[in-house]
């Protein structure tokens, strides 16, 4: 919050030195004072700290006159907010209504009478120092509302890392896998942001809420046995079937904390939908609801891709990690059958990008 001013600054412009004598002497025991003869002085003055509170500014006078100081004083950031009276010999409701248009917070004619300039100066420095406290009160509450949405958004981001890193941890191969495709997600979609079919579900709130959801992908993991989550060899298809309702138990896992939130939580609208829908193919062959196309969520569909890539180049027990070529050509093979075909065209684009992430979140070699 911005502290008071305790001895308020007042500038006075007028090139006669008998009216600047005058109204000094007036204001000088309740305000600092500063005096200005001409428009090109002023400007300087004003612009200079302390700035001043109040700025009086006489209109006749040679070379630039008090309107044409009022407009550079409008239109420098530094001196814009400085409230400005016209005071001036010039009489009459034609004038003064001149002066009141151009922007000036009052108009005093002279000669001056002391009571009265003494009650209009107080009275604006009064209303400048209202809007002054207003706006440090405004932009103080303004940090603090971000700096605790900051926070808010914070605690999110750890409560869902420590979330996935549950499934993580009784998966011994998903290593760095949840930091990896959360990456792959926000390159993925930021690439398809402006294509046709995409652009007006991608926007910057749907990407971040989309990175921020993509760690729960697998949350559903933490519901299948370590007999089958941990097994080194394929699975039988018994096993694969107990497998497969992970993807169930994840989205209904999510939607059990939807229904315990106060409010509609934004962000795991779109984690139920990838937990849910992630191994779902463009073709219909995916599971666990066989949807095709563009039935299954866009948030699905990226997230289908990032996952896919991630078992190929990465380490698993049971295989070393590909080669990039390798990778680029099994995916291709998937174009129109597993992935929407626009994604994986977007995801060729810049495909270098997700071979570096890969690299930069690889898993220690094991010994």
């Amino acid at each position: 919050m911005m502290p008071e001013t305790t001895t308020q600054t007042i500038l006075i412009v007028d090139d006669s030195p008998e009216n600047l004598t005058v109204l000094s002497e007036l204001l000088q025991p309740l305000y600092q004072v500063r005096v200005a003869t001409s428009g090109q002085k002023a400007l300087r003055i004003a612009a200079s700290l302390p700035y001043p509170d109040l700025i009086l500014l006489d209109v006749m006078m040679p070379e630039m006159d008090g309107y044409q100081v009022f407009e550079h004083l409008s239109a420098n950031p530094a001196t814009s907010a400085i409230p400005v009276i016209f005071v001036t010999a010039m009489d009459g409701t034609e004038a003064e209504l001149h002066g009141l248009n151009a922007g000036a917070v009052d108009y005093i004619t002279k000669p001056v009478v002391p009571p009265v300039m003494l009650a209009r100066v107080r009275i604006q420095l009064e209303l400048k120092q209202a809007r002054d406290r207003l706006t440090g009160q405004n932009s103080w509450l303004e940090a603090e509302i971000a700096k605790r949405m900051a926070e808010n958004e914070l605690i999110q981001e750890v409560s869902i890392r420590a979330l996935a890193h549950l499934a993580e941890i009784r998966d011994p191969e998903t290593g760095n896998h949840i930091l990896r495709t959360q990456a792959y997600v926000q390159q993925l979609a930021q690439e398809l942001r402006t294509h046709p079919r995409f652009a007006d579900t991608l926007n910057d709130r749907y990407i971040r809420l989309l990175t921020r959801s993509a760690p729960l992908h697998d949350i559903g993991k933490v519901g299948i046995p370590d007999a089958i989550l941990q097994k080194p060899g394929p699975l039988n298809p018994e096993e694969w079937k107990i497998m497969k309702t992970h993807a169930q138990l994840g989205s209904e896992a999510i939607e059990m904390a939807e229904r315990d939130a106060a409010l509609p939580v934004e962000f795991l609208t779109l984690a139920k939908e990838i937990a849910h829908w992630h191994h779902e193919k463009w073709d219909g062959t995916g599971y666990p609801d066989g949807l095709s196309g563009d039935a299954i969520p866009v948030s699905a569909r990226i997230m289908a891709l990032a996952d896919v890539f991630d078992a190929l180049i990465s380490r698993r027990v049971y295989k070393e990690p590909m080669p990039c070529n390798e990778v680029q050509d099994i995916i291709a093979a998937g174009r129109g059958r597993h992935f929407d075909p626009d994604m994986v065209d977007a995801f060729f684009v810049h495909f270098d990008a997700f071979c570096n992430i890969a690299n930069h979140y690889s898993d220690p070699v094991p010994n």
